[in-house]
């Protein structure tokens, strides 16, 4: 099985030595391999090993990461001038990007009734469809609701680029 290369950048060597020579003095034996790992991962800086990796895994900043504009533009069609859906995509990819609209317009961190939930539905679409609608946002996993469907709560998470520039552009 291959491994991930995980690069550890090191800017003084001076404090990792000083650092790595200190961890290792309190050592009554020598230290396993994971073990050495998280030495190494400590001494430059980071809580341990996994912590390294992680901070490796998360996408930087500075990459780029293009915004799919054609896919807004199809999903700004399925929306009328006031901002409300009109009428339901047939593609899933639509349908998501959609709910993403739907979802922004929730309150935020407010725990909601059905009857809540239903008429803010109501409000930002068309088509008289706001149980389908409501089932397609917990089934997407942008709100959550009780066992037994009596309270619902916006997830709160970061959209993706797409939903955000739809969200922009219904909006506007």
């Amino acid at each position: 099985m291959s491994r991930t290369q995980l690069p550890l950048v090191i800017n003084d060597v001076s404090a990792l030595s000083r650092n790595l020579r200190r961890q290792l003095e309190n050592a009554e034996r020598i230290p396993s391999h994971v073990e050495m790992l998280n030495l190494l991962a400590k001494a430059g800086g980071y809580k341990n090993f996994q912590h390294l990796k992680a901070e490796q895994e998360t996408p930087q900043k500075n990459d780029t990461v293009t915004i799919d504009l054609k896919r807004v533009q199809k999903a700004t069609r399925y929306f009328d001038l006031n901002g409300q859906l009109s009428r339901w995509p047939k593609k899933y990819n639509q349908r998501v990007l959609c709910l993403w609209v739907l979802w922004s317009r929730l309150p935020a961190r407010q725990t909601m009734t059905e009857l809540e939930i239903d008429e803010q539905l109501i409000l930002a679409h068309s088509f008289c469809d706001h149980a389908m609608l409501r089932r397609w946002l917990v089934d997407e996993n942008l709100v959550s609701r009780t066992a037994d469907g009596c309270e619902y709560k916006r997830f709160e998470s970061r959209p993706p680029l797409e939903a955000v520039e739809l969200i922009k552009q219904i909006n506007q």
